[in-house]
């Protein structure tokens, strides 16, 4: 049984009195609860309900209606059936079929299920009319309940899009509570659970309440829909007006010869991957994103993205290679027209060419270039490429801190783009350029991840074959790649990043190196740069010299190709100015040239001092003097450390100390020194920080100065670290540190005797230059530099 489409409501004619008998036949009713006063069509089906209906319409036409609870029975026993149901009167049948049945029953009043008396053929109850209760007089807080009822009522059915004036007369002419209760739900289209609950509420009041709270709930529903419909409406219109437009928009191109067709870009799109020889997997994610995009309206933003990926599929050089010169007598010949001197470097390259030449199948090293600013590492490694015939890439990398910009973004965000190893790979246009990883030292790391972990796979020869980056998510073979790093030092760089790659140290350079460099490489491009001729300029080597020493301060020589840089200009504004050449540069006119010398050696010391020891020290820019002092005061034994030191420093202090205690007999020391004096230890230059294990026998000779009251000799440099022993330890950096002594003009250098190995790599003319004292003991160099 279902349910008609019309349900109308009237009553049986007034003054007619129907008797009720006690026993009816009952017919069960599903997805509907049925109230007083309603005319309602039912379909019948079922057995047991024709056969009810046939047992009423043979006696007084009087059939007691219930609600199943569970409507997917299909044969309903007593206990499945709500025991508040409606007495009905059955107006007119009409046959539809054998076994189907059109009723129209007009609802009475409402009755109690007493007791099931037979369940078959259909089921005989014995039942008991309800007694409604309705007020007999209407309050004002009643009138107001059903004024309130009726409006929302109105409301509700104005928003549904359902109310006319037959309904709202109808609505308007009912003053009884619970009559007027009956009448709205049919309205509702309450749950059936609901709807019983307010057909056994029999008090009108009661039942007109809970429909008012009904009311308002239905209420804000109906509104939220209607509000996301129009909305939905609004979208589907702009949508569709969109749409129109653009076709109108790919008719009018079409008709002036501009539009090219969505079939034609697919299969440009895919003669170009089959060009480009792609491996076979990544060859497949292409074709495969290329169907999606074939399916996909051509302005959508998704079709945008998948045509930008397709694009630098493409665009990857997958198997474009140039072919390496392995002639190493032409690779010597260009590393020697670019590099003055770095002979250690140019061995090494022309080793992994050599082993190229015999396995070509040998993976390629990944070289680090470490040293101070200025000495060339990058210039090398452009110096390389040209040499080898391979394109240059160069990816700066100082400051870097996402790790999204080495392995890419997810191709999800706004605006992504693959990391800088696929874009200078794209930038290059071949797989195996010279690629160089600049200021690999200078990565950061912070809360969007470590760029430097993520270098491990680049940077790994037994993992970079298959280098898949987060844009593409396809692998990319790296290995054929020349991967060159530089930087200033290796401390910051992570250990397990430093173990993949092979470390070659530049160091800085001597007066001599430099003088060379300018005259070969510096002053001919310069004077190309400025457009001046080669006899324009004539400049000594005594001149450049004199600039080397006076006006730059540094391992490298980029400074001194500014300074040389700014004489060039001079000559060149003297041209446009009319002058007539050539001009030459001499120590007396250098300062037109550049003004007053800028380093001079102010703290350079005139005569030996008691406390002041020369110390050797080495920083990412070079070689640096530092002048340890210290100072005996009366006290309680106190050390007190003042110039920025680092803990290496402040516990070589505290060694020295323990020395000094230890061998107060032998240096001829106060033995209560500890107690009487206080030492103060001081390197100058406090805004500084200062660290490292060189500094030890310089604070130690300096302490022992000032507790003996003896000068130390100012024409000697130190560097060493010293053991509670007196015994004198390896350091770094020997190149630097003489340099840097020899532009203090000091001459007599004394080095760690384990460090003699170190000689080997320092220039001839730098060691004729240089006395080098190997010293093992504190006692040796105590007898050196402190003068009795």
């Amino acid at each position: 049984m279902k349910e008609g489409l019309e349900v109308n409501f009237t009553e049986v004619s007034e003054g007619e009195i129907i008797d009720v008998p006690e026993v009816l036949p009952l017919m069960a009713i599903r997805d509907i609860v049925l109230f007083p006063s309603m005319v309602i069509p039912l379909f019948v089906g079922r057995p047991k309900s024709l056969k009810a209906i046939e047992e009423a319409l043979n006696k007084d036409k009087l059939i007691v209606l219930s609600t199943q609870k569970n409507s997917r029975i299909e044969n309903p026993k007593p206990e499945d059936i709500y025991k508040i149901g409606t007495i009905g009167l059955i107006l007119k049948t009409l046959n539809l079929s054998e076994n189907r049945l059109k009723v129209v029953v007009q609802v009475l009043s409402r009755c109690e299920i007493q007791e099931f008396l037979e369940t078959e053929p259909c089921f005989r109850v014995k039942i008991e009319p309800c007694k409604e209760k309705e007020p007999e007089i209407i309050t004002p807080e009643i009138e107001a309940l059903i004024r309130t009822v009726k409006e929302n009522t109105e409301k509700l059915l104005a928003l549904k899009g359902i109310l006319n004036p037959e309904i709202s007369t109808v609505v308007h002419s009912i003053e009884e509570p619970g009559r007027l209760a009956d009448l709205i739900t049919v309205y509702l289209k309450l749950k059936v659970k609901t709807a019983q609950e307010l057909l056994e509420t029999l008090d009108g009041v009661e039942r007109l309440k809970k429909i008012s709270e009904i009311l308002l709930q239905e209420i804000e529903i109906t509104t939220l829909q209607n509000k996301i419909q129009a909305q939905a409406q609004e979208e589907i219109g702009r949508s569709q007006r969109e749409y129109f437009l653009r076709e109108q928009l790919r008719a009018i191109k079409r008709e002036l010869g501009e539009f090219e067709d969505v079939e034609d870009e697919i299969e440009e799109l895919k003669k170009k991957i089959k060009k480009a020889k792609m491996p076979k997997e990544v060859e497949k994610e292409a074709l495969k994103q290329l169907k999606r995009l074939e399916y996909m309206h051509p302005d959508s933003s998704e079709a945008a993205v998948i045509r930008n990926y397709l694009e630098w599929l493409i665009d990857l050089p997958w198997n474009k290679s140039t072919r390496d010169n392995l002639d190493l007598k032409h690779v010597k010949k260009v590393l020697d027209k670019d590099h003055y001197n770095l002979d250690k470097v140019k061995d090494r390259i022309i080793e992994f060419l050599a082993v190229k030449k015999i396995n070509p199948k040998a993976k390629g090293a990944i070289l680090c270039f470490v040293g101070p600013p200025g000495v060339g590492k990058t210039s090398l490694g452009r110096s390389i490429a040209e040499a080898l015939g391979r394109r240059f890439v160069r990816v700066a990398l100082g400051g870097v801190r996402d790790e999204a910009e080495i392995r890419g973004h997810r191709r999800t965000y706004v605006g992504a783009l693959p990391g800088r190893i696929i874009q200078g790979i794209k930038q290059a246009g071949v797989n195996n350029p010279v690629f160089l990883l600049d200021e690999i030292d200078k990565l950061c790391s912070d809360f969007h991840g470590d760029p430097a972990a993520a270098l491990l796979e680049v940077l790994d020869p037994e993992q970079n074959k298959d280098f898949v980056d987060h844009y593409l998510d396809v692998p990319f073979n790296l290995s054929k790649v020349l991967f060159i790093a530089t930087a200033n030092m290796t401390e910051p760089i992570p250990r397990v990043l430093l173990d993949r790659m092979e470390v070659i140290y530049l160091s800085g350079y001597t007066y001599q190196e430099k003088l060379e460099i300018a005259k070969r490489h510096i002053l001919p491009k310069l004077l190309k740069e400025h457009g001046l001729k080669k006899n324009i300029l004539k400049i000594s080597d005594e001149v450049i010299l004199k600039v080397i020493e006076e006006y730059t301060y540094e391992s490298g020589v980029r400074e001194l190709e500014r300074k040389l840089a700014a004489i060039c200009r001079k000559i060149a504004r003297k041209l446009a100015e009319g002058e007539k050449g050539p001009f030459s540069v001499t120590e007396e006119n250098l300062v037109e040239f550049l003004g007053p010398p800028e380093y001079i050696e102010e703290l350079k010391q005139e005569e030996d001092e008691i406390g002041v020891a020369t110390g050797l020290a080495w920083t990412p820019n070079g070689g640096e003097v530092l002048y340890v002092e210290a100072v005996v005061m009366p006290g309680k034994g106190n050390l007190i450390l003042t110039g920025h030191l680092g803990e290496v420093m402040k516990e070589s202090a505290q060694a020295a100390l323990s020395y000094i205690r230890a061998k107060y007999k032998e240096l001829g020391i106060d033995p209560k020194f500890y107690t009487k004096y206080d030492i103060h230890v001081h390197v100058p230059s406090g805004a500084i920080p200062k660290d490292g294990p060189s500094a030890g026998i310089t604070i130690a000779v300096a302490m022992i100065s000032a507790l003996t009251q003896k000068p130390i000799s100012k024409d000697y440099a130190m560097t060493g670290e010293v053991t509670l022993r007196g015994k004198i330890l390896p350091v770094g950096g020997i190149k630097e540190k003489s340099l840097a002594a020899l532009r203090k003009g000091i001459k007599n250098v004394l080095i760690p005797a384990k460090n003699s190995k170190d000689l080997e790599d320092i220039p001839k003319e730098l060691r004729e230059k240089i006395n080098f004292i190997l010293v093992s003991h504190l006692d040796e160099v105590i007898k050196l530099v402190i003068k009795n």
